[in-house]
């Protein structure tokens, strides 16, 4: 009896030393939830990894900052830029396992995961930036949020990149068959499979190996948007631009579905509202953009065409098997995806 009650002030003093620790310096996850819910502070981690000075970078401090100024104290987003946390390979697993709570990162890098997101490289589905505002705004975004929180991910907006071009260093690209013969670097499955249905070689390389192989011939050229042709600095080894606006890259801001959950109503909204303004800064931003580095390359010795509305069917038609191969793959699922973007155009 006299052990049992010498023991008591001992395993009193152990359950004040592991309280205290809880709720120290070492707290753990359980207790960093405790003290969250209790204070009503929630800290969010937000990456990208896009340089700093690019414009949908801005944009993503833009949207930070607004929370963090508009919550009160309730929500603190801290960014980490230019892949300093995660790099645009792996933050969509740290996404979805929950080891970040948003991030940035291209629609081209979530098609492995989800795959109808192919979509919006499937080539002249939506003919003009207010098709596709109208399109992501509407049922197309709808659609493709839905098969993302399948993954258990929360897409908070859609972000406008770009349309997608094509330069080489051969000869301007007026018609389909001025393709034959060109080795083009793509970016991705399908436009490596547009490359091929113009009847040019894809070619499979990182995105800074294209400048060095342009300029060594090992390729003749390749594509994507203007922003990034000015930033790599294509037209020191490219002469020819084209610009066919053939698909659309879009971006997108997710949040792991747990982290979003947990989330109050009132935090919820703020964050839809503050997202929903950059959005539509950017979406405005977006094709002063690609015009700006349009201009830019033509004023950097680059021989710029520009498709005529005209033609666009004789490119359409020479490329439908990409479309038809897109549908073939998703099924049902595919074909009303390229339903809304064509409803968009209207």
């Amino acid at each position: 009896m006299t052990q049992k009650s010498n023991s008591t002030p001992f395993i009193l003093i152990l359950l004040c030393i592991f309280s205290l620790t809880l709720s120290g310096c070492g707290l753990g996850k359980m207790a960093r939830e405790h003290q969250q819910a209790q204070s009503g502070c929630v800290e969010l981690k937000l990456a990208y990894h896009l340089p700093a000075n690019h414009y949908l970078s801005q944009g993503m401090e833009r949207f930070a900052q607004r929370v963090n100024e508009r919550s009160q104290g309730t929500i603190k987003i801290t960014t980490y830029p230019a892949g300093q946390l995660y790099t645009d390979k792996s933050m969509n697993d740290a996404i979805m396992s929950g080891g970040l709570d948003m991030g940035l990162n291209s629609t081209a890098m979530w098609t492995t995961v989800v795959p109808s997101l192919n979509v919006l490289d499937v080539p002249f589905l939506l003919n003009s930036y207010e098709a596709v505002g109208k399109a992501m705004n509407g049922s197309l975004g709808h659609t493709l949020t839905t098969e993302m929180e399948r993954k258990g991910v929360h897409p908070l907006i859609w972000v406008d990149y770009g349309y997608v071009q094509f330069c080489n260093n051969s000869r301007q690209l007026k018609k389909p068959e001025d393709f034959q013969g060109l080795q083009l670097r793509g970016y991705g499955q399908i436009p490596a499979e547009t490359i091929k249905a113009l009847s040019a070689s894809p070619v499979t390389m990182s995105s800074g190996e294209v400048y060095m192989a342009m300029q060594r011939g090992t390729i003749d050229g390749q594509t994507s948007g203007t922003t990034a042709m000015y930033q790599r600095k294509i037209y020191e080894v490219g002469k020819y631009l084209t610009m066919t606006n053939h698909a659309f890259c879009e971006f997108v801001l997710a949040m792991n579905n747990t982290a979003w959950e947990q989330l109050s109503e009132e935090q919820k909204q703020l964050l839809e509202e503050c997202a929903e303004e950059t959005r539509e800064e950017i979406h405005q931003q977006t094709k002063e953009e690609d015009l700006k580095a349009m201009k830019l390359l033509q004023e950097h010795g680059m021989d710029v065409y520009t498709i005529p509305p005209e033609d666009i069917p004789l490119w359409q038609e020479a490329t439908m098997s990409v479309r038809e191969n897109f549908i073939r793959n998703t099924g049902d699922l595919g074909q009303q995806l390229v339903n809304q973007c064509l409803a968009a155009n209207n």
